[in-house]
């Protein structure tokens, strides 16, 4: 491990980086980021990243400056029965921090004050309730900062608006939403089936895809329209106000791919499949209990492919993160014939 390595990055998308940094396992928190005057961060990293677009990877010179969540508690005086109790993780969204909640208020309150002193571009901190990436309205309070749960995240190029008090919003899926980016042709159709605020709508329409987006939270689909303009993609995305089950059949079909987020897989599986073209790829989000995975989403998939009358080749499995309750989020990519 070095003990000077830094990756450099413009300073509008240090968070973002720091996140795909921190899901590489590269991202070195007991090192301080650092600010130039030229406009970018340099980032200290535990070797250089394979999977996150950085400047430069570099040497840094000078005395490293702990900054671990544990030092900032023991400066507030915290023990080590009351660490132990401390989050092993959180999510920069933005300018505002994402922190599981504890069972103890006050704790989280001083976690909160302790994490906005570690990233500096952050503002306020929400401690939120489980970590569903489906429609359920999320549960969050504001436990340190400004209060301000309106933010705009940034990241692979592709600007997110968003209140985290009236949308979900998973930043554990940041290398999937690139990896989407990258895997669509351009001209190909596809339908997103949850688009949300756009996670997987939008690095797609940046390809060159052509997106049928379909939305039932009032909330998302205004952000969703807003963030089709502010990328420069209206053009190329086609917005649906509705549940899968209600606007998918209306639509023409032949999808040369489908994503289906976590929140409406299971039930929309057979409207999904009767609107994919033959040859078609289809991308299934599901969260699982870890001893069901990959079992039930596998199971789920060829179950309804077998009623609808379609046939699907498994391609690849990608157990995406696992969450504190021993569930797992996994993608099921399939070809559909």
């Amino acid at each position: 491990m070095s003990q000077d390595l830094v990756a450099v990055v413009e300073q509008p998308r240090a968070q973002a980086a720091i996140g795909s940094l921190r899901a590489e396992g590269v991202y070195d928190d007991s090192r301080s980021t650092v600010e130039a005057d030229d406009g970018t961060v340099a980032v200290p990293v535990t070797e250089p990243p394979t999977g996150t677009d950085v400047l430069e990877v570099a040497r840094q010179a000078g005395q490293a400056r702990v900054r671990t969540l544990e030092d900032h508690l023991r400066e507030r005086g915290w023990d080590d029965e009351a660490i132990e109790r401390a989050p092993g993780s959180w999510a920069v969204v933005g300018s505002v921090v994402l922190v599981d909640s504890g069972d103890r208020s006050a704790e989280t309150r001083e976690v909160g004050e302790a994490l906005l002193a570690m990233h500096g571009g952050a503002d306020t901190v929400l401690a939120r309730e489980g970590t569903d990436d489906g429609h359920p309205e999320p549960s969050v309070e504001v436990v340190a900062g400004e209060g301000d749960t309106g933010t705009v995240h940034r990241e692979h190029g592709t600007e997110y608006a968003l209140d985290l008090s009236e949308v979900s919003f998973s930043p554990a899926n940041e290398a999937e939403r690139a990896r989407m980016g990258e895997v669509v042709g351009d001209g190909e159709c596809v339908l997103d089936t949850v688009a949300g605020v756009g996670e997987f709508t939008l690095p797609m329409a940046q390809a060159g895809a052509r997106v049928t987006a379909v939305e039932r939270s009032p909330a998302a689909f205004q952000y969703l329209l807003e963030n089709a303009m502010r990328n420069g993609v209206t053009d190329r995305v086609e917005p649906y106000r509705g549940g899968c089950r209600d606007v998918v059949p209306a639509l023409d079909g032949g999808f040369d791919r489908v994503v289906m987020g976590s929140g409406e897989t299971h039930r929309c599986l057979g409207v999904a499949l009767a609107a994919i073209g033959s040859g078609g790829l289809l991308h299934t989000h599901e969260v699982a209990p870890g001893g069901l995975v990959p079992d039930r989403p596998v199971g789920r998939l060829q179950e309804a492919a077998e009623r609808a009358g379609r046939s699907v080749e498994v391609l690849d499995v990608r157990d995406l993160r696992g969450d504190g309750d021993g569930s797992r989020h996994v993608v099921v990519d399939a070809r559909v014939r």
